[in-house]
């Protein structure tokens, strides 16, 4: 299927997210000028607040992460007539990119609300969406298809609140230390602890609580961090595998966006056979949540050959330092040619809806 692409960008959000949206959403319309692709960015304050046109250009400019003297207003193409509503603005494009990190986003929220207004968008739906922004019910899903999953445990806020000391207890004894306690539905790796004694439990439990009301608990592994992308819809492939060799203890927030000393090897050295398996899994959990599009999943390696799923994410960052970008840039697909391929692939999706309507309707009569 080759279509005239016309995308409304969709970026920013309510989440801790923001920035990281932000910088995703300035990259991809570095990476698609002279591409042919048109982009009408529509972004999310932080409060809640639609912005279009030049306020969504003002958006863009006041980006966080990676400043540099771009001049946003060049990569904006200049329209006759700017759209003065989201509706109207939905009525221009033929594809949605929801190009949102976290909760308000990438959670099925938004794709519910695509969802209703009968328009095309990219990547996963409401269900694949929601079941793996949230790591426990992903992790669920994941162990329900046979999948690896590394010792972990759920703890609600409310609980811990009540009964912190026997929570910890409880934490203390099954894991030991180190161990990962996180909210159970943030990405970027905001709200993330590595935890090695006592004394830091209860913080790091106090700082993921801030975010979710839902928190995982992990077993911390000595393991190296792998990545693999996945693109399409019902017959996924798998990307090469990258590994991320953090600069800092482990691949936190401040080592993924701002610290320096952090790098990724794109392919991985493995041997043969772990990297067709670990493509093999990848493919499998994308499957396993139901997702569509595209998705990055992050894998430990443990020791040689031992491997478990971490989790999978099904709006992988765009920034210039991406790892989903690269991975397929690595398997033979550059930037414009990746968005170009993912905008059809929702495009067909769309077009697998709109006939299962049909017959549904005719059903009805």
């Amino acid at each position: 299927m080759n279509h005239d692409i016309s995308l409304l960008l969709l970026f920013g959000g309510r989440s801790a997210e923001h920035d990281v949206s932000v910088a995703s959403a300035v990259a991809m319309l570095q990476a698609l000028q002279g591409s042919g692709i048109n982009v009408v960015p529509l972004g999310i304050s932080r409060e809640g607040k639609w912005r279009l046109g030049d306020r969504a250009t003002r958006m863009l400019g006041e980006g966080a992460l990676f400043s540099s003297n771009t001049d946003v207003r060049a990569l904006v193409p200049v329209q006759d007539e700017s759209p003065r509503s989201v509706a109207e603005a939905l009525q221009t494009v033929n594809v949605v990119f929801p190009l949102l990190h976290g909760p308000y986003g990438e959670d099925g929220t938004v794709q519910g609300m695509l969802e209703l207004a009968d328009v095309p968008y990219v990547g996963a739906g409401v269900l694949g969406s929601a079941l793996s922004m949230d790591k426990l019910a992903m992790k669920a899903a994941f162990q329900a298809a046979g999948l690896p999953v590394a010792p972990y445990v759920g703890v609600l806020r409310s609980r811990w609140r009540q009964s912190p000391e026997h929570v910890e207890e409880e934490l203390d004894a099954q894991f030991g230390y180190p161990m990962f306690v996180k909210p159970a539905n943030m990405g970027s790796s905001v709200g993330i602890t590595k935890v090695h004694d006592r004394s830091e439990l209860r913080p790091a439990l106090e700082l993921a609580a801030r975010y979710d009301r839902r928190l995982v608990v992990e077993k911390g592994l000595e393991a190296r961090e792998l990545e693999c992308g996945v693109l399409g819809n019902d017959e996924p492939e798998a990307s090469v595998v990258g590994e991320i060799l953090p600069g800092a203890e482990y691949y936190d927030f401040e080592a993924k966006y701002v610290g320096e000393n952090s790098r990724s090897v794109i392919p991985a050295e493995l041997p043969g056979d772990i990297s067709v398996e670990i493509r093999c899994l990848a493919v499998r959990a994308f499957q396993a949540v139901d997702a569509a599009g595209m998705a990055r999943v992050d894998f430990f390696l443990v020791g040689e050959r031992e491997i478990y799923i971490n989790e999978i994410n099904t709006i992988p960052g765009f920034t210039p330092i991406s790892q989903f970008p690269m991975l397929w840039k690595a398997t033979g697909l550059e930037y414009p040619a990746l968005v170009r391929r993912l905008a059809e692939l929702a495009l067909n999706r769309h077009a697998d809806r709109h006939e299962q309507a049909h017959v549904e309707r005719q059903e009805a009569r």
